[in-house]
């Protein structure tokens, strides 16, 4: 018998043959097709590694994000502790200057912070206006400069500007993120003052009826009303101003500088609002109206002086905000 005949046809019991035909078991294959049982393959598909869906609680996330961080920084509590101790420091000094006696009575002649300061002896609640009256031009605007030009200017000096971007975050929402939490601070600040003004105003002086800048006299509840109004106001204030900064944080990767030359644009535009000379200018420079928050303690309220402020704002925050979308957008990021 030849040996072919002894090893029969393939598939017949005996030796298996090195290649089983097709359907046979066999070892199994490394890299087994997509959806089969077996291990995962290294490439899943597309769909399964793709970036996470931009979906309204991932846009809620960061800037829930990105306000915490800002609000938790140990540079922000430094801020905020020296706003509040201004209206400290102005109870202090009134209530030193006058020995705890009572003002002249009447009303206030002006929306400037001297005629606050003159009732705040017969109402603590004035010392509230007083307050947002003396940090309004300086403290204020340069605190929110700070913040400001820290926004990207900070995470690009820091590197952690690119790690953000890893993130399906996209450029365009980190920038809004980042604008939302100046604004945050804005008013987080404004009504810091506010709040110490008040405690301030109620334990050193007393409190009740408010006489309005047009001489006449509202309940206390509705001066509180008008006080916190006020504060609303001042925060809105400074919505150009902050657009301005992220502006400016977009153009270098140094945080010091973009907070340096936030605030010298600062100082430079209340230079230039303050020359007669410039009147013409004036009613464009984003200051100009900051002190039309004293028509809230008018009766009733004047709006004229506060629409214009709260449309120069709005024009300082598109062209401003338009701006710093298109640098950051175009811009690389090395760091």
């Amino acid at each position: 018998m030849s040996q072919a005949e002894t090893a029969g046809p393939a598939g017949t019991t005996g030796r298996s043959p090195r290649n089983p035909p097709t359907g046979t078991a066999g070892p199994r294959p490394r890299n087994p097709p997509t959806g089969t049982t077996g291990q995962h393959p290294r490439n899943p598909p597309a769909a399964t590694t793709g970036q996470r869906p931009r979906n309204p609680l991932w846009t809620l996330g960061i800037l829930r994000s990105e306000i915490t961080t800002t609000l938790r920084r140990h540079r922000t509590y430094a801020l905020l502790a020296v706003l509040a101790a201004v209206p400290v420091l102005i109870g202090i000094a009134v209530r030193i200057e006058t020995g705890g006696g009572a003002g002249s009575g009447g009303g206030p002649d002006g929306g400037g912070g001297p005629a606050f300061l003159t009732q705040v002896t017969n109402n603590g609640l004035f010392l509230v206006f007083a307050a947002l009256a003396a940090t309004l031009p300086v403290f204020l605007p340069m605190a929110v400069g700070v913040i400001a030009g820290d926004a990207i200017a900070g995470e690009a000096s820091g590197g952690t500007l690119r790690y953000l971007l890893v993130a399906p975050a996209g450029r365009t929402r980190l920038l809004l993120a980042k604008y939302a939490s100046v604004l945050t601070f804005c008013l987080v600040a404004t009504f810091v003052v506010a709040a110490s003004a008040l405690a301030v105003g109620a334990l050193l002086f007393p409190v009740g009826e408010v006489t309005t800048i047009s001489g006449t006299r509202i309940s206390f509840g509705e001066g509180l009303v008008r006080a916190a109004l006020t504060a609303a106001v001042v925060a809105a204030s400074l919505v150009g101003f902050a657009a301005l900064g992220l502006f400016v944080s977009t153009l270098t990767d140094s945080g010091i500088g973009a907070m340096a030359a936030t605030v010298g644009l600062l100082i430079t535009v209340q230079i230039l609002d303050s020359i007669p000379q410039l009147s013409g200018i004036h009613p464009y420079l984003f200051p100009h109206y900051w002190m039309s928050f004293a028509d809230v303690l008018r009766e009733p309220v004047h709006w004229e002086e506060l629409s214009k402020n709260f449309q120069l704002q709005g024009l300082y925050a598109a062209v401003f905000g338009s701006a710093a979308w298109a640098r950051f957008t175009a811009k690389d990021i090395a760091a």
